[in-house]
């Protein structure tokens, strides 16, 4: 079985999990930001060592254990509930980083529609992510050579993810307007294409 899916989609910083936390909590959508489920890990876990080692140096961890945690993350919520694949919509954030992962995942996923939080200005990004630092208290995001290679690797790594897609299914949000903005932008794509 595919889960029906929707991408949240951008650099580091432009709003995906703040969109994807808020979607998650409508009845139906289901939210699932891989970056929080390796954060979960603990280095007692080989999988929790991996992520401290590439994550500690801006890195994105290798495809097979992170498309091996994820695959396992979702298959525990659908066992505890918490993940209905017959009734709920999955909202990835952080997951496929790559055209390899969207491969890999091509018979696991029926992406629906990506949406892209395009963010013109870097600047903004930086400063975001240094005050998610701040109040979230995330060490990958407090280190400025960290973040601007985390920037690097996404425009080198993650961004071809959108020409894998193509673009019937993507679309461009501003992720320079207001939270409310944003979501009320998702929203009324999702709603027209019900």
């Amino acid at each position: 079985m595919k889960y029906r899916t929707i991408l949240l989609f951008g650099a580091p910083g432009a709003g995906k999990g703040t969109q994807g936390k808020i979607l998650g909590n409508i009845p139906k959508f289901y939210h699932c930001a891989c970056g929080e489920v390796f954060r979960n890990l603990t280095i007692e876990n080989e999988l929790g060592r991996i992520f401290l080692d590439y994550s500690s140096r801006g890195e994105l961890v290798p495809d097979e254990p992170t498309v091996q945690l994820w695959r396992e993350n979702i298959v525990a919520n659908t066992r505890t509930g918490r993940f209905d694949p017959g009734q709920d919509t999955l909202v990835l954030d952080g997951i496929p980083r790559n055209p390899n992962q969207a491969e890999m995942l091509r018979d696991t996923l029926d992406v629906r529609a990506v949406f892209y939080f395009a963010c013109p200005d870097p600047d903004k990004l930086v400063k975001r992510l240094q005050r998610r630092a701040l109040h979230d208290n995330r060490l990958d995001d407090a280190n400025l050579e960290v973040i601007r290679r985390r920037l690097e690797n996404y425009e080198l790594e993650t961004r071809p993810v959108l020409e894998f897609y193509g673009p019937e299914l993507v679309h461009q949000i501003d992720s320079t307007q207001t939270p409310t903005t944003v979501l009320r932008d998702i929203l009324s794509i999702i709603t027209r294409d019900e």
